[in-house]
């Protein structure tokens, strides 16, 4: 059901939320999640890095690791997160839209886009949106749910292995940089974001080694999350959509306005 004007929803419905996979766990939730099927803690370091390191999402191609245990880790931990439906390019093939189908049916998009000097992904953190900004079709959509710190990541990781296996115009490359611009508000998801961004920003195998100066996040501004953002540690960019420099007119661009004003805002930023 579309949102009603100025109507702001910030509490995702729970539906069809994803299986727990390896990317939603920090290193030390990997191993304790390996040892629960029976296996060597440091397993889950050998995993990582193919997942991570390496960029290979196919277990045959893990010889360093027995068959059973490459079996047990993909059925418990290695679920299929995306499900590319559509991809559409541009630009002489250097930019490339995704749009995948997740667990449970919704639609999310991801974009490479690929420049001399940096390759840059965009990419979504909910499906739909629940700021309801009234220029914006996500908003206009609705929130249809939060996306996992998998699914965010694992956005990084198709363009990453598209890039490393060469088949992005241009040749052999690496992600560069990160803009959570994509569908959603990134803040109204705060934790698996914050998770996102640890794990594309810790090296290998942790995670995938993107400089945190290379992370951008964007919000329409939601002021407690901002500062809770300032207090993580993560030298992250911070990308506030603004749209109008006064209250009067941004109230009626970008609802959440009437929540937190423009100098709370601009402030907390």
């Amino acid at each position: 059901m579309p949102p009603l004007p100025g109507e702001l929803v910030f509490k995702a419905p729970k539906k069809g939320k994803p299986p727990i996979h390896l990317l939603d766990l920090d290193p030390a939730g990997r191993r304790a999640a390996v040892v629960d099927l029976g296996l060597p803690a440091f397993r889950a370091d050998q995993v990582s890095r193919q997942w991570l390191g390496r960029l290979s999402d196919d277990p045959a191609e893990w010889t360093d690791m027995p068959a059973p245990a490459r079996d047990a880790i993909e059925a418990a931990l290695l679920p299929t997160l995306l499900t590319p439906v559509r991809t559409i390019d541009c630009d002489r093939g250097t930019t490339v839209k995704t749009v995948w189908r997740l667990h449970g049916g919704a639609l999310v998009e991801s974009v490479l886009m690929r420049y001399p000097e940096r390759v840059t992904m965009c990419i979504s953190s909910q499906a739909g949106c629940g700021m309801n900004c009234p220029f914006c079709a996500t908003g206009q959509a609705g929130l249809t749910r939060n996306l996992s710190t998998a699914e965010i990541v694992e956005q990084v990781l198709a363009g990453a292995r598209s890039l490393a296996r060469g088949e992005v115009a241009g040749g052999q490359g690496r992600i560069s940089n990160v803009v959570f611009m994509g569908m959603g508000e990134p803040l109204a998801n705060y934790r698996a974001v914050v998770g996102a961004v640890r794990r594309l920003t810790e090296p290998a195998p942790a995670g995938l080694g993107i400089g945190a100066r290379g992370i951008t996040v964007s919000t329409v501004g939601l002021v407690p999350r901002i500062l809770d953002l300032a207090g993580e540690g993560l030298p992250v960019t911070l990308a506030v959509s603004l749209h109008a420099p006064d209250d009067a007119l941004r109230d009626t661009l970008v609802p959440v306005n009437t929540r937190w004003k423009v100098s709370e805002v601009l402030d907390a930023a």
